[in-house]
């Protein structure tokens, strides 16, 4: 992400309110991330559909949707959450070494990998959870699953092509084109809406993979690189494993609960009074995402690159040491700078969020629990900028365990807050973010007071 970052930067060099505006309106996009834009899609076409049935309430199918569409970007992340890491630190390596021919071949070989693989579970899935259901939906959710698992693996890096504009014209596209067959469809039920999305999904992957096989032209076919001894760390494919399972535990244990969710279609479940306030707050994040591309990926990623290169070239320790405090200051200003951005955001939404959420048609009673997950959001975006630090400094052992004890503490917790009662929904998932957060800050103060230290001894 620091390409698109410096290439953002460049926009900010030009000393006008235009170009800061198109700036930081690229990174809000880029920086939130393509879940988030699938949150708004998805819902965008459930209210859409709702307005076009002419009915005072949504009509079944669509509750179904949306609850299908959830299910299937919880498990493909999961599923896919570690090798995304696995093979974005692939390409980077490759690149380093100017290497960019590997990159196509070797993304080839993953995706087919991936397209084995998540057929492979959604076929077992369909013949046997399903039953009950349209052989059509069963159809539909597998190769929606599919395409999912191979749109996160591509999209993890390619918005660091540089070329922000055609990676948001990818995903405009994609989702629009699911908009408009959505509600063109919607008269085939939840079939129809499926479609669409199957669609929009498969149009922006084709897209995407357009963009890589044009930066990176290679005459090689399929490679599998990616995944021989040494060429990856399996610390990588375990920290994008617990950190996905993580922020899908607290719903996973709303969904399994019988007392706190309602079952929807199949053996999918849903916890209303949890999920909707959930994916509302989540919007919160773009705000504070955009700080975190605009700071910690620049200002942080140019001192670190300018440490590293003091090293490499035999520079004076003071130099070195110049350069690691310089990386300490981005790191504790691009901090500041998104709890001050996103503290902001959240006092807003607070302030707003009676109106918002009868705006949206929601009970008054989610908001108290919107309120929590407004801050629970906001410390999730500061421990992602934590995790994104280690990733760069090479530290993976303690963002593995980071991520192991976010994952293990939000089951507890939540479990924790159900057995409280309703008063305390949400309160899990706030606690084990803001517990790791602290751990990880505590924990990356002394990291980079032992940064020059380490880097030299860990050398032959």
């Amino acid at each position: 992400m620091a390409g698109i970052g410096f290439e953002l930067r460049r926009l900010l060099n030009q000393n006008s309110y235009l170009s800061m505006l198109r700036a930081y309106g690229y990174a809000a996009l880029i920086g939130s991330g393509p879940w988030v834009m699938s949150i708004l899609a998805v819902m965008a076409l459930g209210m859409l559909s709702v307005v076009n049935s002419g009915l005072p309430q949504a009509p079944r199918f669509i509750t179904d949707f949306l609850v299908s569409v959830t299910w299937l970007v919880a498990s493909s992340l999961i599923l896919t959450g570690g090798i995304q890491l696995v093979f974005t630190r692939f390409v980077a390596d490759r690149l380093y070494e100017n290497r960019a021919d590997q990159v196509m071949p070797n993304l080839l070989g993953m995706m087919t990998l991936i397209t084995l693989v998540a057929g492979g579970l959604g076929l077992l899935a369909i013949f046997s959870v399903f039953d009950g259901t349209q052989w059509p939906y069963r159809l539909l959710m597998a190769i929606s699953f599919v395409l999912l698992c191979n749109v996160w693996c591509i999209t993890v890096f390619v918005a660091g092509l540089k070329a922000y504009r055609r990676v948001l014209m990818a995903f405009a596209l994609g989702y629009g084109s699911m908009l408009i067959l959505g509600l063109l469809w919607q008269g085939h039920d939840i079939e129809g809406l499926l479609s669409a999305f199957a669609v929009g999904q498969g149009l922006l992957l084709f897209f995407l993979m357009g963009m890589v096989a044009k930066t990176f032209p290679s005459r090689q076919g399929w490679a599998f690189n990616v995944f021989r001894a040494g060429q990856w760390q399996p610390k990588l494919l375990l920290v994008g494993f617990f950190y996905n399972l993580g922020i899908w535990a607290d719903k996973l244990v709303f969904w399994f609960n019988p007392d706190t969710s309602v079952s929807i279609i199949g053996p999918l479940r849903a916890s209303p009074l949890h999920d909707l306030p959930l994916f509302v707050a989540y919007l919160s994040i773009v705000p504070g995402m955009t700080i975190f591309l605009m700071r910690i990926e620049t200002n942080f990623a140019e001192n670190c690159r300018e440490f590293d290169r003091a090293i490499r070239g035999g520079r004076p320790l003071a130099e070195i040491e110049q350069w690691r405090l310089a990386m300490v200051k981005s790191v504790r200003r691009g901090i500041y700078d998104i709890v001050k951005v996103q503290g902001v955001t959240v006092l807003l939404l607070m302030l707003a969020g009676p109106s918002l959420l009868d705006l949206l048609g929601f009970s008054s009673w989610y908001l108290p629990l919107f309120n929590v997950f407004l801050v629970a959001v906001a410390i999730q975006v500061l421990f992602m900028a934590l995790l994104n630090v280690l990733f760069y400094l090479d530290h993976l052992t303690p963002a593995l365990w980071l991520c192991a004890l976010f994952c293990v503490s939000n089951v507890v917790f939540t479990l924790i807050s159900q057995s409280l009662g309703p008063t305390f929904y949400g309160y899990g998932y706030a606690a084990s973010l803001l517990m790791v957060t602290l751990i990880g800050l505590s924990r990356l103060d002394g990291e980079f007071s032992r940064l020059t230290l380490r880097t030299f001894m860990r050398q032959p």
